[in-house]
């Protein structure tokens, strides 16, 4: 069985990772493990919705809590899937924080779920490159599609 490390953050639980996860699974069973690093609120995009919790957003806290709450909200979304998945919030350095969940277990592959090229800051910084080069592991990047409209 694949050991799959999902990485996202203002876009976990979004239509799209989710469909590219559904058929990731149907190719073969693998575990995933969802990992949501506490991105700072100046880092995230303004029009994201704010989950409602009772945590101070101005802070390293607050962050970590967002995290949280987002980390939660994508492991029910993926478990809805019938998805075997488990998951941590890391460091507020998507590096980083994959490495760090690295020193601690092994993956096969690195699902990484971004914003759009343009508003993604993790796209931006050439961050898929960075994960494979340092990881030497595949990285697939799932591209949330833009909205528009009401």
């Amino acid at each position: 069985m694949s050991r799959v490390l999902v990485v996202a953050n203002q876009t976990v639980g979004g239509d799209d990772l989710l469909e590219f996860v559904t058929a990731r699974m149907a190719k073969d069973p693998c575990e995933l493990t969802l990992l949501v690093p506490a991105t700072p609120r100046a880092h995230r995009n303004p029009d994201a919705p704010v989950p409602g919790i009772n945590a101070p957003f101005d802070t390293e806290d607050g962050d970590y809590a967002e995290a949280r709450n987002r980390l939660e909200q994508g492991l029910s979304a993926l478990r809805r899937l019938g998805a075997t998945v488990n998951g941590s919030v890391g460091d507020p350095d998507p590096l980083k924080a994959v490495q760090e969940i690295l020193a601690r277990q092994q993956f096969d592959e690195i699902i990484l779920s971004t914003l759009p090229s343009g508003v993604s800051r993790w796209l931006g910084q050439d961050l898929p490159h960075k994960l494979e080069r340092k990881t030497h592991l595949p990285v697939s990047v799932v591209t949330a599609r833009q909205r528009t409209g009401g």
